[in-house]
């Protein structure tokens, strides 16, 4: 994600192939806007994975872009992107200027850079020379929502030229424009209209050597095709600046150039960028802190950013392509929206939109609706992309966004249909992990025994349906457990009461895996035995997915996120559960860092065995709050905030996931988060400001205040709700939904009897049925 960030204290600069490894310690000259704290390059340089990227893009915009580069480090970069058609994907298209004789131009060219400066609205960079004779040029972008604007200052008096690289696809010059297409896969393309501020003096295509080939005379019209397609266009020498204006589309050229037409229509870039600088200042305004330190709000004004990327708005014109059913819809007025891995985003970026954005939260699940009625299944997508749902990871995820949405307000979108689909999903889809397919054999031994079966030591896979991926028996098993709740209280309030009576016993179906003696999910073999001899640290093979998934069995000892409370007396109380808590951030890694990662990648940023790299722990800080020690979730949460989220390159622990994680650093900078996805309510945590305010919308505020509140004091000594006394580590969405205030006194030592009633114990699910 390319994005200029400056320390305004020194006013130095984030250049790339500079490791400038900390911003700590900087100081606000003048009053900030939200933006204006915005770094993108937090986390471009990754603990073991998948690095963040600074992302240049307008919030939920169509248009994103990264640098071309294989990452921070790298010394070059391939060319100037155009449009990133996935989350951390490559561009779809390539501009490449060049300053200097035509004959020193060519298809491939890549450059050294310097001077970069990324902001969410706004790029910079100086491109060196390429080769012998090349001249640095001076480059600007900004993005708008589905188009963009380049601008290119040069150095000398020289030839100026370009070249575009169009991939697998098609390109065509005519006059001062640029059109293209690319294929992307299941019959999506990306489409794209450039427009030069001059009219180049000829253009062409490149030789077998990847040489400008110049055609005598002139023609009107250059164009090509297939892999690689590229062409290259000429300006006459001179230091004059010439500017790029592009629409980009996934429905046609024309309509790439009414998307340009519409949002780019001059030459401006100047305006584009001020535009986009105030769209994100309204944006990352819906949440305004007071207090804390400037690294802080970099971090979490960083972090609500990230949250923005995805799910993006293609809808263009009022309609727009789907992949789903490769074919382009009416959108009847309701944004349509892609690009989201549910299993990541799910937990807490679909809670933290529905709070600040629901309108265009009830427009992403409409989308998912959408796309279910044009699946040849029906079934509710858990990877929509541009290109289709890649159905990857585990479970049914979307269910439980349309739950939580719909418990806590949120209308807008079908739930009857939301409901058909997400059933449909459950019931007819096999719950083989990365496997898109109708339920199998392993499915069906499920629903007759309750979990889901794993494989002996030495046992061959049989089960056509299961994959590279393995069972993940536990993973499956408890995740399975989670939606089948959530569906039961769609069911419950849509009236099914069979159905809700059904779904709702199946939700217990994760006590068929608990180990009572060991006190742990422990897979079961198809005979009903635990799988021995087990380590819960390491067995599975990689990523431990025969058995779980990603993280290891002292993280999804915690997964059961719709009924903490039974889990509480499946340990043996709140004591022995506060004790297996304090166990998870204890417990010693077992082996050396370098044999423990190889094992388990994305198991990164490691307390004990508890891992704030992945997305599966994020409520586990949080449940001490289910077992009468809220201050121990205030003391943990704060921990974990200051030693893995930083203003420097390395400041994300794992995989970032376009919000994922990321908007559990904007819910506990607050001071609450969703532990429990789907009940209408939040827990309270440690927050790091003295002041929040959540706009709600509709003229509503809901305000967090910390009195006293500090790196020392992050205990609370007691709290008003609404001007109430309140003694619970929880709220419920209905107390703030139409504003409301949340008053926390902060201290250096903890209240150990605050929130710690039995009685004040955060919700959980309701008894299962008798029968």
């Amino acid at each position: 994600m390319p994005v200029h960030y400056r320390r305004l204290a020194a006013k130095s600069l984030f250049v790339a192939g500079t490791c400038l490894m900390s911003l700590q310690g900087a100081h606000a000259q003048g009053q900030k806007a939200p933006v204006d704290y915005v770094n993108p390059y937090i986390g471009n340089i990754s603990h073991l994975l998948v690095p963040t990227y600074p992302t240049m893009h307008l919030p939920n915009g169509m248009l994103r872009v990264i640098p071309d580069r294989g990452d921070f480090t790298a010394p070059r970069v391939g060319g100037l992107p155009l449009l990133s058609t996935s989350h951390r994907g490559q561009s779809a298209f390539s501009l490449k200027p060049y300053s200097g004789n035509l004959s020193g131009q060519r298809q491939w060219m890549s450059y050294t850079y310097d001077q970069e400066k990324i902001k969410p609205y706004l790029y910079s960079v100086t491109l060196e020379g390429y080769g012998p004779e090349g001249n640095d040029v001076d480059v600007q972008f900004a993005p708008s929502y589905k188009a963009g604007i380049y601008r290119f200052d040069y150095l000398s008096d020289a030839p100026r030229s370009f070249t575009f690289n169009s991939g697998n696809g098609d390109v065509k010059v005519e006059g001062n424009t640029i059109s293209a297409s690319q294929q992307l896969g299941n019959g999506t393309r990306a489409y794209v209209y450039l427009v030069f501020s001059a009219t180049p003096q000829s253009s062409g295509v490149f030789d077998g050597n990847g040489a400008p080939s110049v055609q005598t005379p002139q023609p009107p019209v250059v164009s090509t095709s297939g892999s690689g397609a590229s062409v290259f266009v000429a300006f006459p020498k001179s230091r004059a600046p010439l500017t790029a204006r592009y629409g980009v589309s996934f429905i046609s050229i024309e309509q790439a150039k009414k998307n340009l037409d519409k949002e780019v229509p001059g030459f401006d870039l100047d305006a584009v960028a001020k535009k986009g600088k105030a769209d994100w200042n309204t944006s990352l305004g819906k949440l305004a802190v007071q207090g804390g330190t400037e690294d802080q709000k970099t971090v979490f004004y960083t972090s609500l950013y990230r949250t923005y990327e995805r799910m993006i708005d293609i809808s263009e014109d009022g309609k727009y392509w789907s992949a789903t059913d490769r074919q382009v819809h009416n959108d009847n007025g309701i944004d349509f929206y892609t690009d989201d891995w549910i299993w990541d985003t799910y937990r807490a970026a679909h809670p933290l939109h529905m709070l600040i954005n629901p309108q265009r939260e009830s427009a992403k699940i409409a989308s998912y609706i959408r796309m279910a009625q044009q699946s040849r299944e029906g079934w509710m997508p858990t990877f929509p992309e541009v290109t289709g749902d890649s159905h990857r990871m585990n479970g049914n995820h979307a269910v439980a966004v349309v739950w939580d949405a719909y418990s806590k307000g949120l209308r807008g979108f079908d739930l009857e249909a939301a409901y058909n689909a997400s059933k449909s999903a459950i019931m007819d889809s096999t719950m083989a992990p990365w496997s898109r397919r109708p339920a199998s054999g392993v499915d069906a031994f499920f629903k007759e025994h309750g979990y889901f079966p794993a494989l002996k030591p030495g046992e061959r896979e049989t089960d056509p349906v299961v994959n590279g991926e393995r069972r993940q028996a536990v993973a499956v098993t408890l995740a399975a457990s989670y939606d089948d709740w959530c569906l039961s209280q769609i069911a419950k309030q849509l009236g099914k009461t069979e159905d809700y009576k059904f779904f709702l016993a199946r939700s217990y179906n994760y006590r068929n895996l608990y180990n009572t003696q060991r006190g742990f999910f422990h897979p079961k073999d198809s005979e009903g035995n635990f799988i021995q001899p087990f380590d819960y640290r390491f067995s599975g093979g990689v990523g431990v997915r025969d058995y779980y998934d990603e993280n290891n069995g002292w993280t999804y000892r915690w997964d059961v996120q719709h009924n903490i409370g039974d889990l509480v007396q499946l340990m043996g109380g709140r004591d022995k559960f506060v004790a297996n808590l304090d166990a998870t951030y204890a417990e010693p890694m077992g082996r050396g860092k370098r044999e423990f990662y190889q094992d388990l990648p994305d198991q990164t940023g490691n307390v004990g065995q508890f891992t704030m790299g992945n997305e599966p722990s994020l409520h586990i800080p949080y449940m001490y709050n289910y077992a009468g020690a809220p201050w121990k979730t205030q003391k943990r949460v704060r921990s974990l905030l200051g030693m893995w989220f930083r203003n420097d390159v390395m400041g994300i622990p794992g995989d970032e996931d376009g919000g994922g994680l990321t908007s559990f650093v904007v819910f506990s900078s607050m001071g609450f988060y969703p532990v429990s996805v789907g009940f209408p309510a939040y827990n309270i945590g440690s927050p790091l400001f003295s002041q929040t305010t959540v706009d709600l919308g509709g003229g509503k505020k809901f305000v967090v205040s910390a009195k006293n509140c500090s790196d020392e004091n992050k205990y609370i000594q007691s709290a008003k709700l609404n001007g109430v006394e309140w003694n619970k580590p929880w709220f419920r969405h209905s107390d703030i939904a139409q504003g409301g205030r949340l008053e926390l006194v902060m201290g250096p030592r903890p209240n150990k009897a605050w929130g710690a009633a039995p009685d004040a114990a955060p919700p959980s699910a309701e008894a299962k049925p008798t029968s």
